[in-house]
């Protein structure tokens, strides 16, 4: 049976892209639209079992698109999932309005869209007039019903393919084999030959029939496993390469997701560099040289509490010179457990990543290898790269907003002395609050988040924030006549 089509309507293109590919690998067949009125004309035109549907969106936005869905018979029975940022004003009390059967919050991870969803169609799937029975989602086992005639062909289908890969692959094995016997020579050649006239034939041919059926399925599975395994380990040679102008870094590591590819990642901007370390299509560690200093295990060591600033420095400043890994180090010395370690890899990872995600120009080219470094061996993190993406696209189209107005490193911005002194208490968090005291008519951006041990996409978004609610304003700097 065909998988239901889902509609999913959002002005951002990257989440339209992130969503597609996550449904599509659960089966579904998802249709895409930027604003309301296409996502209307769409709706009309493919009848999808469900829509997706961003809250806020230039033109019409979807509680207008609800209200259009409503009032045309055609569409007032589809249900619709909204999808909303954090801080939006949607919740509970627009759930069962015009159509409005649940929403999602954003960031969301892809189990919880893919399980919204299959949730979602499962109990509000329509019944046609023709229709005995309801086909709707088996959510325990994450796959659509299926008719088992379907079921029984695919499965037919796919074992026929795979008997004739392997049948070729059989046959290039005993055509090489009696070639080699036919002439080959020695007295091993000739016992195989036969020593005389039709000896000879019934040698090869006792040979080809050997080969046949000595080369059954498990045990060509086993030598093309084990080719592989070889190939992959002595072969460090690039297998994929490019420029990030041409092909986003998102749709190679989509790529090497899709094929569980095994190998190392490297990604370089300018004199930056940053490699990512595969294992089965997870993402195990992340790397980097020359880049912000923000990116230093230090920073998450200190922004976790597990240390101190003047802690961590101290042990730098003490930490011998050909030391082994500094997170090594900090769980012998006590400082940190094995499973604190692996939580700030983790942040670090992604972080890492989440930065390679916002070049648009370097290059890329991996290496297809199963020898990573003992570093990523034993950090072993098996990150998903959906969900770093979901995560990394929805800081990339927060970079596009916050850049209009912090656009430049170099930036000063000055208090708004009055507007703070007016602000009530636990009016802002204790990050802006520590942003806000850094702003002092003197400190650049780059400065702000060196002092602040941020990230620089978190201390740009407090920025903006503060910018929006005219608590700090831009130092104008006098031009020279």
């Amino acid at each position: 049976m065909p998988s239901e089509t889902v509609l999913v309507i959002d002005d951002s293109p990257t989440i339209l892209k992130v969503v597609q590919l996550v449904l599509t690998k659960a089966r579904f067949r998802v249709e895409t639209a930027l604003d309301g009125e296409s996502g209307l004309s769409l709706a009309r035109d493919a009848s999808p079992a469900l829509i997706l549907l961003d809250f806020v969106m230039p033109g019409m936005n979807g509680y207008q698109l609800c209200r259009e869905l409503a009032a045309d018979p055609q569409l007032k029975d589809i249900p619709v999932v909204l999808m909303s940022a954090k801080g939006d004003q949607v919740g509970e009390r627009l759930v069962k309005v015009m159509g409005i059967v649940d929403y999602i919050t954003k960031p969301f991870s892809p189990e919880a869209i893919t399980a919204v969803v299959q949730h979602t169609i499962a109990k509000y799937a329509r019944k046609s007039p023709s229709e005995d029975t309801l086909s709707v989602l088996d959510v325990a086992n994450n796959r659509a019903e299926a008719d088992p005639r379907e079921d029984r062909k695919l499965a037919e289908e796919l074992g026929e393919t795979k008997a004739s890969a392997l049948a070729d692959i059989r046959d290039r094995l005993t055509r090489a084999l009696v070639t080699a016997a036919d002439q080959g020579s020695g007295a091993q050649w000739a016992r195989l030959r036969g020593e005389e006239g039709d000896g000879r034939a019934d040698g090869v041919t006792g040979l080809a029939d050997l080969v046949d059926t000595s080369l059954d399925d498990d045990t060509l599975l086993a030598i093309l496993s084990s080719a592989e395994h070889v190939l992959a380990a002595s072969d460090h040679s690039p297998s994929l390469r490019g420029d990030l102008h041409v092909v986003p870094l998102a749709e190679v590591l989509q790529l090497l997701d899709v094929q569980e590819q095994s190998g190392i990642l490297s990604v370089r901007q300018a004199r930056g560099k940053i490699e990512v370390y595969f294992r089965r299509g997870r993402v195990d560690l992340a790397m980097a040289s020359g880049i912000s200093e923000e990116f230093l295990l230090g920073r998450f060591v200190v922004q976790s509490e597990l240390m101190t600033q003047t802690e961590f420095d101290t042990f730098l400043d003490e930490r011998p010179l050909g030391a082994k890994l500094i997170g090594a180090q900090l769980i012998k010395l006590g400082y940190l457990s094995e499973q604190d370690l692996k939580a700030i890899l983790k942040k670090q990872t992604s972080e890492l990543i989440y930065e390679a995600l916002r070049w648009s120009h370097g290059s890329f080219h991996f290496t297809a290898t199963r020898e990573l470094p003992h570093a990523a061996l034993d950090a072993s993190l098996g990150l998903d790269v959906e969900a770093v993406l979901m995560e990394g696209f929805r800081r990339v189209d927060e970079w596009h907003l916050i850049e209009r107005e912090v656009d430049n490193f170099d930036l000063v911005f000055l208090r708004n002395e009055d507007a703070v002194a007016h602000m009530g208490p636990g009016r802002l968090t204790r990050e802006e609050s520590a942003i806000i005291g850094l702003v002092n008519g003197k400190n650049t951006v780059k400065d702000i988040v060196r002092r602040s041990r941020m990230g620089s996409f978190d201390v740009s978004k407090i920025l903006y924030r503060l910018l929006s609610i005219k608590l700090i304003r831009r130092r104008v700097v006098p031009v020279a006549v």
